[in-house]
C-alpha cells in the first residue's frame, strides 16, 4: 500500500471524526500537517530498517559467491586427482549455494525497487508537506476572520442587542423628561448676572430717552429773531375775553 493511500485513510478517518464532533477547522487544518509529519517520520524509519536488512542481503550475496568459488576450486582440484566423485560433490554444493545466493538477489532486487518507490514517496510527501506549512498561516488566518465574521453576524442578528438598544432609547427619552423637568424650574427667575444686565440696559435706555427730550425742547424752543424782542404771545383764547364768540 503507497504511503499516500494510507496517509489519506488515516487523514480521513480523523477529520470525520472532527467534523462529527463539529470542532474548528483550525484543529483539521492542524491534524493533516501533524498526520503528515507523523507518516514522514514512520517511513523514514522503515526505509532506515530496509536499508539494514538491503545491506545484510547484499553482505549474504557476497559470502555465498565467495563460498561458490571455493567450491569450483575444489572441484577442479578433485578432478585434478581423478576423484571425479569428489568433484561432482563439490559441484553439487556449489550448486546449492547458487540457487541461495540467486534467491537473496531475486530478493535483494525487490528491496531495491522498493527503496527506490520509497524514496520517491517520500520525496513528494515532503513536497507537500513543505506546502502544506506554507499555505497553513493563511488558513488560520482565512479561518479567523471567517470565524470573528460569523460570530459578529450572530451577534448583530441577535434579538438581545436590539432590544439593548431599545432600552438605550427609553433611558434617553427619560432623561430628556429629566432634563426638561429641571429647566421648567429655572422659566421666570433670573440670575444675578441676568439682573446686572437688565439693569445696565434700563441705565442706557433711561439716557437716550433724555437726550431725545432734550433735542425736541431745542427744536421747539423760538429764536430771539423771530420775536424781534416781542414777549412771548399769550392762548389766543384768553385775548379775546369773556363774552367773546
Amino acid at each position: 500500500m503507497s504511503i499516500f493511500s494510507r496517509l489519506s485513510d488515516i487523514v480521513n478517518s480523523n477529520i470525520n471524526a472532527i467534523v462529527a464532533g463539529a470542532e474548528d477547522p483550525r484543529k483539521i487544518i492542524r491534524l493533516i500537517i501533524q498526520e503528515m509529519e507523523d507518516t514522514l517520520v514512520e517511513v523514514r524509519s522503515s526505509a532506515v530498517q530496509t536499508i539494514a536488512e538491503r545491506k545484510e542481503i547484499e553482505r549474504r550475496v557476497a559470502t555465498l559467491q565467495r563460498d561458490e568459488a571455493e567450491w569450483e576450486r575444489k572441484a577442479e582440484l578433485a578432478m585434478t586427482h581423478d576423484r571425479e566423485d569428489l568433484a561432482r560433490g563439490a559441484l553439487q554444493a556449489r550448486g546449492h549455494l547458487t540457487r541461495s545466493r540467486e534467491a537473496l538477489q531475486d530478493q535483494l532486487r525487490q528491496i531495491v525497487a522498493g527503496l527506490a518507490q520509497q524514496n520517491d514517496d517520500i520525496a513528494k510527501l515532503q513536497a507537500k508537506l513543505a506546502d502544506a506549512k506554507s499555505r497553513e498561516q493563511a488558513l488560520m488566518s482565512r479561518t479567523s476572520i471567517a470565524t470573528s465574521r460569523v460570530r459578529l453576524r450572530e451577534r448583530l442578528h441577535d434579538n438581545r442587542i436590539g432590544n439593548a438598544f431599545g432600552r438605550f432609547e427609553q433611558i434617553e427619552r427619560n432623561l430628556d423628561a429629566l432634563e426638561g423637568r429641571a429647566e421648567s424650574y429655572d422659566l421666570g427667575q433670573r440670575t444675578l448676572e441676568q439682573e446686572i444686565e437688565g439693569l445696565e440696559a434700563d441705565s442706557g435706555v433711561e439716557t437716550e430717552l433724555s437726550a431725545l427730550r432734550a433735542k425736541l425742547r431745542r427744536r421747539n424752543a423760538p429764536s430771539d429773531g423771530a420775536t424781534g424782542g416781542q414777549p412771548e404771545t399769550s392762548d389766543p383764547g384768553r385775548l379775546e375775553g369773556p363774552g367773546r364768540s
